[in-house]
This record gives C-alpha cells, sequence and structure tokens, in this order.
C-alpha cells in the first residue's frame, strides 16, 4: 500500500487525494479475496473522497478495465454501480457506469449478471431520452448481438426499460431485436426472452402487441424445450391481462390450452402453480368454459407433482369462479375429482389438500359440508402421514364457523379425541391450540365431559413444547368459564403435581399456577395458588426452586399488598439464603 502510493503521490506532485486511489488498486490487487470484497464495499466512500470528476475520469475506467476477479467480488460490484448516479455527477454523466456494467453482465455467473442486470434497470431510467438513445441503446444492441450467449440472455431483461423512452424507429428495431432473441439457437437465450416477455408485453403498444408480441409468445410456447415452454405460461398470464375478451379467445386460448395439456410435466406443474393468476387474466368466461374442467384434469394429472401443485390452489380458484354457479361446479366438477385426491399415493398431494379443503366450506354452505365434505375430512385426519393430519386440524375454524360446533363434535370428536393422543408432538399441539375454539362453542358442560380430561393429561405430556402451551389454554378456559370453576377443575390437579415424583411435572406444575394467577381474583391467588407455590419453595430439587425465585416477580403482580409483606417477601428472603447460587441470584433480582 505505501509503495503505490509513494509511487502514486509522486506522479501527482504529492496530492494527497491520490491515496484513496492507490490503496484501492493495492486491494484489489491483493491475493486475499476478503480484502478484495472489503475495498469494492467501500467504493462509494472512495469515490466521494476522489470527488465526480476523478470517479468517471480514473475509478470508473480502472473498473471497466482491470476488474477480473472472484464472482463475489463482481458480485458486490455489480451491486455497488448501481448506486453510483449521484457518486458521478447525477442523471447527466450516467452514462459512464454502462462500461463496467455490460462488462459483468456479460460474466460466466449467473448470479452476477443478473446483479448487473438489476443495476442497468436501475440506472435507465436516469438516462433523459437523448442519453438513452445514444448511450443505453447501443449497449443493449452490442449485448443482444453477442457472440457468448451470456451477454445475450442479460440483454432480454433490458428491453422493458428502453422500449417506453425512444422513438418508434428505434422502438422497432428493439421489438426486431427481441424477436430474434426468441428464436436463439441457444435455448438459455430463449428461456431467458421467454421470462422477459410478460414484462416486455407490459409495456407495448396495442397494435405492435397483437401484430408481433403475440407471434414471439407463439413461438415460445411451442418452442422444443420444455425448459423455454414452462416460462411461456407467465408471458401467457401477462398477454391474457392486456388483450380484449375477443383477443383471449382467438390469441391466447389455443396457446393456453396447449400448455394446460403440454406433454412435460414440467409445464403442465408451471401451469398448475401459475393457475389462480390465469384465471384472474382470462377472466370468468373463459374460466368456467375453459379453464374449469382444465383445472380438474391437473388434479388428475400422472404426476404427483403437478397433483400437488393443483391442490394448493383449490380454494383460491374455486373462490374466484362465478358466483352464480360456483357451488354446482365445485360440487359436479371438482368434488369427485378431490374425493380421489384423499387417498393419493403421494403423501404431499394429501398434504396440500389437507391446507386448503377447508376453505371450500363457507363456499359450499352448511348442508354440502356435512354430506361432502366432512367425510373427506374424516379420512385426513385418519391419514397415516402425520402434516396430513396437522393440516386439517389447522383449519378446523373455518369448517367451525359453517357447521357449528355441535354438528363438528359429533362428526368429528372422536378423531380430536384420537389426535390428542397422536404420536407426533406436532399433531397434539395443534390440538392443545384448537381448544379454547372448541371451549367457547361446545360451552362448559360439554367440555368438562368431553375434553377437559385431555387438557390435565397434556400436563405430563412428554414434550415441553405441549406441556408450556397446555398452561397457556388453561388460563384462557380459566378467563372464559370463571375462577370457581378452575377452583374446582384446575387446581386439584396442580395440587396433586405438586406432589408429583417428577421434578418436571412439579416443574409445569409451577408454570400452571403462575400461569392461572394472571386469571384469577387476588383473593383465590392467596387462597389456591400460593399454598402450592410455598411448598415449591422449598422443594429439594434447585431447578424447582430457581423457578419459585423467577416466578414469584409475575405472581406478586396478582396478590394485595399486604400478603406481598407478610408472605412473598419471607418467602424470597430464604430462598436469597438458598445453598443454590443461581436460586440466591434470581432471588435477589425478584427482591429488587
Amino acid at each position: 500500500s505505501a509503495s503505490i502510493m509513494s509511487v502514486t503521490a509522486e506522479e501527482g506532485g504529492g496530492d494527497e487525494s491520490l491515496y484513496p486511489i492507490a490503496v484501492l488498486i493495492d486491494e484489489l490487487r491483493n491475493e486475499d479475496v476478503q480484502l478484495r470484497l472489503n475495498s469494492i464495499r467501500k467504493l462509494s466512500s472512495i469515490a466521494l473522497a476522489l470527488g465526480v470528476e476523478r470517479t468517471r475520469n480514473e475509478l470508473i475506467q480502472f473498473l471497466t478495465d482491470t476488474i477480473y476477479d472472484e464472482d463475489e467480488v463482481l458480485l458486490v460490484l455489480a451491486e455497488q454501480l448501481g448506486n453510483f448516479t449521484p457518486l458521478v455527477g447525477g442523471p447527466d454523466f450516467v452514462h459512464c457506469l454502462l462500461p463496467p456494467l455490460e462488462n459483468l453482465a456479460t460474466v460466466e455467473e449467473t448470479v452476477v449478471r443478473d446483479k448487473a442486470v438489476e443495476s442497468l434497470r436501475k440506472i435507465a431510467d436516469k438516462h433523459s431520452v437523448a442519453a438513452l438513445e445514444e448511450h443505453f441503446v447501443p449497449m443493449l444492441k452490442r449485448l443482444a448481438t453477442g457472440d457468448w450467449f451470456t451477454s445475450r440472455t442479460s440483454a432480454s431483461g433490458l428491453f422493458s426499460v428502453a422500449y417506453p423512452r425512444v422513438s418508434p424507429a428505434i422502438k422497432a428495431e428493439l421489438r426486431s431485436m427481441f424477436r430474434v432473441l426468441t428464436r436463439d439457437d441457444t435455448p438459455m437465450v430463449r428461456r431467458a426472452a421467454a421470462s422477459k416477455l410478460g414484462e416486455f408485453a407490459k409495456v407495448f403498444e396495442k397494435d405492435f402487441l397483437v401484430d408481433e408480441l403475440h407471434q414471439m409468445f407463439i413461438d415460445l410456447a411451442v418452442d422444443e424445450q420444455d425448459s423455454v415452454r414452462l416460462l411461456a405460461v407467465e408471458a401467457c398470464v401477462s398477454i391474457a391481462s392486456l388483450v380484449t375478451e375477443e383477443q383471449k379467445m382467438e390469441l391466447v386460448k389455443p396457446s393456453m390450452l396447449a400448455l394446460i395439456e403440454d406433454k412435460s410435466w414440467r409445464v403442465r406443474y408451471m401451469v398448475a402453480d401459475r393457475f389462480t393468476e390465469l384465471q384472474q387474466a382470462v377472466g370468468e368466461k373463459m374460466t368456467q368454459e375453459e379453464l374449469l374442467p382444465a383445472f380438474s384434469n391437473l388434479l388428475k394429472d400422472n404426476e404427483g407433482e403437478v397433483r400437488s401443485a393443483a391442490a394448493t390452489k383449490i380454494a383460491k380458484f374455486c373462490e374466484s369462479l362465478p358466483l352464480a354457479t360456483r357451488e354446482q361446479s365445485i360440487i359436479t366438477t371438482l368434488l369427485p375429482v378431490i374425493k380421489e385426491l384423499v387417498n393419493d399415493p403421494n403423501q404431499h398431494v394429501k398434504s396440500e389438500l389437507a391446507s386448503v379443503i377447508m376453505g371450500l366450506a363457507p363456499m359450499v354452505g352448511k348442508d354440502n359440508t356435512v354430506t361432502h365434505l366432512l367425510p373427506i375430512y374424516m379420512t385426513l385426519l385418519k391419514d397415516t402421514t402425520a402434516e396430513v393430519r396437522l393440516n386439517i386440524i389447522s383449519s378446523l375454524d373455518k369448517v367451525n364457523d359453517v357447521i357449528g360446533a355441535a354438528q363438528l363434535t359429533t362428526s368429528l370428536l372422536p378423531a380430536i379425541v384420537d389426535l390428542a393422543e397422536d404420536g407426533k408432538w406436532r399433531v397434539r399441539l395443534a390440538i392443545v391450540q384448537f381448544m379454547p375454539l372448541l371451549a367457547a362453542q361446545l360451552g362448559q358442560e360439554f367440555f368438562d365431559e368431553k375434553l377437559l380430561s385431555l387438557c390435565l393429561n397434556w400436563l405430563t405430556d412428554h414434550v415441553y413444547a405441549i406441556r408450556e402451551a397446555s398452561t397457556g389454554i388453561l388460563k384462557e378456559l380459566t378467563l372464559k368459564f370463571g375462577g370457581e370453576w378452575a377452583a374446582k377443575n384446575l387446581i386439584p390437579k396442580a395440587t396433586t403435581l405438586a406432589k408429583d415424583t417428577n421434578y418436571l411435572h412439579r416443574m409445569t406444575c409451577l408454570f400452571c399456577a403462575a400461569t392461572l394467577s394472571e386469571a384469577l381474583s387476588k383473593e383465590q391467588v392467596v387462597r389456591d395458588i400460593m399454598p402450592i407455590i410455598k411448598e415449591l419453595s422449598e422443594d429439594h430439587v434447585p431447578n424447582v426452586r430457581f423457578n419459585v425465585a423467577k416466578s414469584l416477580a409475575r405472581i406478586a403482580k396478582n396478590v394485595p399488598a399486604p400478603f406481598q409483606q407478610s408472605d412473598i417477601k419471607p418467602m424470597l428472603g430464604k430462598l436469597c439464603g438458598d445453598a443454590d447460587f443461581d436460586v440466591r441470584y434470581f432471588a435477589d433480582e425478584t427482591k429488587t
């Protein structure tokens, strides 16, 4: 660094302002990649030190000529240059950033090229119309006609930012160049063109949209490479949203149906993944006539990945069906296929189905839910895959709102009870979290009879997350059913747990008591909770006493002030003299 600085300073007649560029050059030539990275990350500071003129004339020129580096360094450089407009003198000089970014847009590593294109798109807006035509468009032409496919792929992402602001003659050139890219010999270039056709379509004039861009779309939609055709799906959505109803039927429909029935499962998967966007773009008429049967076919596809992608869209697709015929369409066209998916050999299909099937209940109404959907729920609740069971349980509230708790519990309660003891703890946790909703709908009497014992059993579950969650729902239930209900049903269980031989159960008892103290009256806390806490404060396991010390701060807020002085402070005083350091530490903290 010193030697380069001295040489540079000598050349500049001892000019100290040359120091930053000297350090940069030195660090950029260092063998340590991290040093080079750090140097590139400091480019904006170096540019500020040099000033706008020298940044343009020296720094940018240096970066353009000499950067051949590791991809991670080039990636940071590409990102930095996108924010360099004010550092080179503002919009009037922004074109000087094009040469280094043009170089970066042609490198082999995709992420570097993508970042360079992102920065080029960002600075395109900063160009005046004249600068865009004088500097940006020639660069775009060079990229689009480059010998290496890397430059041509990068070019595809730049047409949409240049096109709206240039003259009609240049627009015609750009359309022609993009057309050439859609027919390029290299599949990667056609892929890039297909992925950017949709955004290019949005800036096209209406006349050219039909005359020229539509033909580009057709070429890509029938490309020999499925990796190109699948990207044409996105373009199909964009074009369909831009043309009239008549043009949709005439121009979009044939290609759309061909993509939906494509011989490659990857293309059909992409269609399934974008199906609801396609539905929004084509409108209700074509949805009812063409997309409804097509969606049914995708749900029956030979490939599990396609069925799975389609299954995730069931609720959203049905929600956007024409309201007048929605219920009938679901019952007659989709439900027969959905019933087959319940026993699909692919567990991912069933899992996706389970996560959305509940959403159909509000659309088909109470009677149809009971007749058609409840049997499906029952089957999925008993599925051998835990994730399927979990996804159904997590959405039970949607069905509850439609058919009411009485019907829900009559049909599903036996399955819910079974799942409360499921071998997979996440399934049990989902049932725990569903309990307050069930309690609210069923009422206290029914809950006490059918479900209370489950809630109490969870307090001794072997998984901590279940024990913790169960203490939380017992608080919610106490707030709902009242303090006397808790005194009758929960306190006896807590008292028993306080004497349990397993110290983890005694810990759960402590957490439960501390949590319940926030839902009970102050008098009840003194009467029912404090005797349990007092007993646990003398537990022979230090970890229990330690947690008593932590919990007393929480409990103290829920007892009368005189009781804090007469009982809690003496208890803390005793814990402050405990043999265990952690117990003493937290007792002191709580006392303070």
